[in-house]
């Protein structure tokens, strides 16, 4: 059950991470300790992803729930490697390209983008955070900037945009 994945490739791991439902993530976790191998739970649940290649980490980022990356950045740290924390979660992306910072910049989500940050100067080189994080590109050449700036524009849009047919 805890495995298995439905037609998107998501885990039950990945669902409770999206619902933002920190009791279930942490029944499957205390499920999965007693009953999973470490290489199970490090390539199953910490870094598996789905079919657009998003961990459980990239998930709690578009959702914007900073307890669940929280939960997930704890277990990580007991259980990968410097690393796999700074390439696969830290710096990791998903078929766009796309990393946990530049989803909370085009989302506006500040307070995820101040804990990536914490944990980016507790784990990476400064040149890595300057050049992997802060002017790290997704696939179709966008920074974290850019893609804040689009999102800032598309979330005016959406409260604004009615308005905005009478000008």
């Amino acid at each position: 059950m805890l495995l298995g994945t439905d037609k998107y490739g998501r885990t039950a791991w990945h669902i409770a991470a999206e619902e933002g439902n920190s009791d279930i993530l942490q029944k499957l976790w205390e499920w999965a300790k007693e009953n999973l191998t470490p290489e199970e739970i490090k390539n199953k649940l910490l870094l598996m992803t789905d079919e657009e290649g998003r961990t459980a980490w990239h998930i709690a980022a578009v959702r914007g729930n900073s307890e669940i990356l929280q939960k997930l950045w704890e277990w990580a740290k007991e259980n990968l490697t410097i690393e796999e924390i700074n390439n696969k979660l830290l710096l990791g992306t998903d078929q766009y390209g796309t990393t946990a910072w530049h989803i909370a910049a085009e989302r506006g989500n500040s307070e995820i983008l101040q804990k990536l940050c914490e944990w980016a100067k507790e784990n990476l080189t400064s040149e890595k955070i300057k050049n992997k994080l802060l002017l790290g590109t997704d696939k179709s050449g966008r920074t974290a900037w850019h893609k804040q700036q689009c999102g800032a524009i598309q979330r005016f849009l959406k409260n604004y945009g009615s308005g905005l047919k009478r000008i």
